[in-house]
This record gives structure tokens, C-alpha cells and sequence, in this order.
């Protein structure tokens, strides 16, 4: 039976708890990359409480612990984007599986089904990502649903954001015609418009006499006004340079906040991409066509999305393998993207695009901090240190554990011990 616990040991706790979140701390003589306006800034400080950055190498150090980084680098924390964490853990395992529903709508919300304990998630944080956006998965609706925003701490109340984003499917069907997407969309969207403006027109027929009772909007109603009115962003997953085209034509016409998805067309269009403040979510090792929809995919893709002027965002869809998202942005490093560029494509453009406080090293912002041995986009390199949120955050995994558990030469599993 469970104990419980005496409430002077609940106190204690609670205080303790408290005075380690409360604690002020220093990281001194680092170069930080700060994925922001200050760029790159070496032999610098930075000073984070409550988990808020408070300080930004200020003339004099005054915490209650002082990390000396030895001059190593010291970045955001990355942000990993369209994967789903805590919705899968075995992909062949149909049990395990949670990121996408039968009858998934424009509002179905998977975060009901989010496990923080999952086990890729510490082993994700050994690339450094601290924070990540999870994203429903189904090619058999136009709209699989919405995103959600975590912290990477592995916590129960780690969920920070529900539908965050609406998530919708264009491009080639093998029982539709790839305009079908298209225009499910713009009829929702045009449908919404029309409610919206009837509503305005009645009730200023109605202004001075009794006004009738409101009728409550759907669920689906609301995520449409929400889209129109661009509090909410649309991630469309659409690779063929004439989509992409269709959408950029959809943002002009009801001011919906377009963000691509997939875009391996992308450089074809990216004038007219950038002209229209449209971001581009790419996988930087989709350098081969996966569809007649890719055909133009390369790794030079990220470095020529950043030169015409477009927002660019690095993600990696698996989930198992996340950890490798700075590894993917050193490819994009070589193959023509700059090395803040590419920091950002992980950090501030996530979060500027997300609206998440996070992705820059700059006061005010949440101390979502890695600390790196090396060069973060070398495969050598390691997380030495991970903050999120102010709070350090171990970077063991399950991996880990196995390791340590079967090269040890005591306490073996019993099927490792000779009789």
C-alpha cells in the first residue's frame, strides 16, 4: 500500500522545489550562438532565474551558481518540428501508434493522446532539442488534424500548446485528383468568409433594436475564423511547384498564415515564395524524388531558400531518429546554407512562426539552453549541458541504460550469468 506523506515532508519538498527554480545561474566564458539580432557573441555570459533569461553578458556576475563553459558553445535549444513524439513508440507496433484517427477532421486534437514518458524523447535530447511541435499524420484526409507544442523535459504538464497549428494534405492522390485538396480548401475557407460576413451585416441591421441571440459556432467554425483572421497558421504538406503556386494564390486571396510543409519544388518558386512571406519546413536529406510531386528535390534546396529571402525550417519527420536535426542542418551548411541560418531554420524561425517564447538567446526569452562540447553541427560533437525552461534536464536515454546494464561485469541480467 502506498504511503503517504507527512505534510512537514510535503512542505520540505515544496520548498526545495522551489528554491532550485528560484536559484539564479550564469553560464561565463562561452561563445554563444544566440540565433538572433546580438548574432555571435564570444567570451560572453548569460544569466537566466525562473526560468527566463534575465541577463545577456552583463559587466558583472552576480548568481547564486556560476557554470564556467570553458569557452565552448552555448546555443538555443533546437525545436524539432512535424514529427510525433509521445504518439508513437513502436512504428510497427499498431498499439503504439496514436498520431492519426479514422475519422481525423480539421479539428481532431492527438494531444489527448500524448505519453510524455515516451523513450524517444531523452534520446532526442542528445541533439539538443528542448522544445518540439508534434504533428498528426494521415494521407487519407485533407485535414489529419492539428499540431501541438511540448517541452522536451519528458514531464506530465509538458503539453504548453493545443492546436497550435491546422495541418492539411495537397498534392498527388492514387484516388483524387490532386485539386480535390485544393479546392476542399478554398471552399471551407470561402464558406467561412461568407458566415463571418452575414453575421456582420445583421447584426449592424440590428443595431438599435433588440439584438437576437448569437448562434454558438462549431468547433470547425471557430478553426476557420481563426485560419482567416491569421491567428492560427495553416501547415500545408505539398511538395509540386504548381501547389505551391495554388497556395501562395489561397494566402493572397483570404490572408490565410500559409506555412509549407515537404517543398522539395520549392527553389523553382522561391522568389515568388519570399515575396509572399511564405516559410518552407524542408527536409534538408530529401535529395532524391520520393513522387512525381519531387521531382526537383536536392540538398542545395535550404541554401538557396535562404539566399532569395525565404524563412526556412529544418525538420525531421522521424521521430525515432530526431536527435540527427543538427546533423541534417551541417548537409544544409555544406551544401550552401550559412551556419546562423541554419541555426535559425532549428530555432527563432520555429519559434517566431509558432509564436513559442523560445529559439534566441536574448533577455526575456525562455532559458531553453544547450551547452555543446564542439561545433553543434559536427557528428563529433555532443550535449554537454541542457537547460529547458531554466531547469537542467539529463540527456540519458534507454539506450543508455541497456548499455551500461550489459557491458557491466556485476548485476547481470540473470540470462548473462554463467551457472
Amino acid at each position: 500500500m502506498m504511503k503517504l506523506l507527512k505534510p512537514s515532508l510535503i512542505a520540505l519538498s515544496l520548498l526545495t522545489s522551489c528554491s532550485v527554480l528560484a536559484e539564479k545561474i550564469a553560464i561565463t566564458n562561452t561563445t554563444i550562438y544566440t540565433a538572433g539580432n546580438s548574432g555571435v557573441l564570444t567570451n560572453a555570459s548569460v544569466v537566466f532565474e525562473d526560468g527566463k533569461i534575465i541577463e545577456l553578458n552583463p559587466s558583472s556576475i552576480k548568481a547564486d551558481v556560476v557554470i564556467n563553459a570553458e569557452g565552448k558553445i552555448l546555443t538555443p535549444g533546437l525545436i524539432s518540428t512535424m514529427n510525433q513524439f509521445g504518439l508513437v513508440e513502436v512504428g510497427a507496433v499498431s498499439g503504439s501508434r496514436d498520431g492519426s484517427a479514422k475519422k481525423a477532421d480539421i479539428n481532431f486534437d492527438p494531444s489527448y493522446a500524448y505519453n510524455a514518458e515516451t523513450t524517444l524523447i531523452p534520446f532526442a535530447r542528445k541533439g539538443g532539442i528542448t522544445r518540439s511541435l508534434i504533428a498528426p499524420s494521415s494521407w487519407d484526409s485533407v485535414f489529419p488534424g492539428q499540431a501541438f507544442t511540448i517541452l522536451m523535459n519528458s514531464e506530465f504538464d509538458s503539453v504548453i500548446d493545443t492546436k497550435t497549428a491546422v495541418i492539411a494534405n495537397f498534392g498527388g492522390a492514387s484516388k483524387d485528383s490532386r485539386a480535390s485538396s485544393l479546392i476542399e480548401l478554398i471552399e471551407k475557407l470561402k464558406g467561412q468568409q461568407k458566415k463571418l460576413k452575414d453575421a456582420e451585416q445583421a447584426s449592424a441591421k440590428a443595431e438599435g433594436d433588440k439584438p437576437a441571440k448569437a448562434k454558438e459556432p462549431s468547433d470547425e467554425e471557430v478553426t476557420l475564423t481563426a485560419l482567416l483572421n491569421g491567428e492560427k497558421p495553416l501547415i500545408a504538406s505539398a511538395s509540386r511547384s504548381s501547389d505551391l503556386l495554388q497556395l501562395i494564390k489561397i494566402k493572397q486571396q483570404y490572408g490565410v498564415n500559409i506555412v509549407i510543409s515537404g517543398g522539395e519544388d520549392a527553389a523553382r518558386v522561391k522568389s515568388e515564395l519570399a515575396n509572399s512571406e511564405i516559410p518552407v519546413m524542408i527536409k534538408v536529406v530529401s535529395n532524391l524524388p520520393g513522387s512525381f510531386d519531387s521531382l526537383h528535390a536536392s540538398l542545395t534546396t535550404a541554401g538557396e531558400l535562404e539566399k532569395a529571402g525565404v524563412k526556412v525550417i529544418l525538420f525531421s519527420s522521424d521521430s525515432h531518429m530526431a536527435k540527427n536535426l543538427r546533423l541534417d542542418a551541417g548537409n544544409a551548411i555544406s551544401y550552401g546554407m550559412s551556419e546562423q541560418g541554419a541555426l535559425k531554420a532549428m530555432t527563432s524561425n520555429v519559434a517566431d512562426v509558432f509564436n513559442m517564447d523560445a529559439g534566441e538567446i536574448a533577455v526575456g526569452k525562455s532559458a531553453d539552453l544547450v551547452l555543446w562540447s564542439a561545433d553543434p553541427f559536427e557528428i563529433s560533437s555532443k550535449v554537454e549541458s541542457l537547460w529547458i525552461n531554466g531547469e537542467q534536464v539529463t540527456t540519458e536515454s534507454r539506450q543508455d541504460k541497456l548499455r551500461d546494464r550489459y557491458i557491466s561485469k556485476e548485476n547481470k541480467p540473470r540470462g548473462y550469468i554463467k551457472p
